[in-house]
């Protein structure tokens, strides 16, 4: 291994942040964002995501492009590490670390994995709730089921009916809440 491989992985992985902005950019390579929207979403302090979005760029992993007043970021796919940064990712995140990522800005109000796969991940499906109306696309579940070989069962509720069904003690609803779950995203 060079020199320079050597630095850039050591530089690489130095910090949280940056482990975070790998996962939400590799895991949505089409989408650009900006600081402060990157900030929001993985609830990191916008001077922070800033800097390791610059150090990014510097190592040629991340790119920008200044529209109007803003400067977007999204992950330099002719990088020569870009498919083995975003197998490294999906690999280290798991399917549940996979769909967190992909349903953190989806607009899902809350999703949660349940069943066999809370207790161990050696099973061939995953179970996913999702309250709320997501722009999660069919493909991007359908590469996550083919990335890690697990068929991806969902339920989707919307809003109004989950709050109906809570309040009125729904016992379907109410054997999945106090059963084992991941939660993804939002709050219970």
């Amino acid at each position: 291994m060079s020199k320079q491989a050597r630095d850039t992985l050591k530089s690489l992985f130095s910090s949280a942040i940056r482990a975070d902005l790998l996962a939400l950019l590799l895991n949505n390579p089409e989408e650009r964002f900006y600081v402060r929207e990157i900030a929001t979403l993985l609830r990191k302090n916008p001077s922070g995501v800033k800097r390791e979005l610059d150090n990014l760029e510097k190592m040629g992993i991340v790119a920008s492009k200044k529209v109007a007043n803003l400067k977007y970021f999204q992950a330099e796919k002719k990088s020569p590490l870009f498919s083995e940064l975003k197998s490294l990712i999906a690999k280290s995140l798991g399917a549940s670390g996979a769909l967190k990522a992909a349903l953190k800005n989806s607009g899902a109000k809350i999703a949660f994995i349940f069943g066999p796969y809370t207790e161990s991940e050696d099973t061939a499906t995953v179970d996913l709730f999702i309250v709320g109306r997501p722009s999660l696309g069919a493909e991007v579940l359908k590469d996550i089921e083919e990335k890690f070989g697990k068929k991806i069962n969902t339920v989707i509720m919307d809003e109004n009916e989950f709050k109906d069904k809570k309040d009125n003690a729904d016992p379907e609803l109410e054997r999945l809440l106090s059963g084992d779950k991941i939660l993804l995203t939002g709050k219970l």
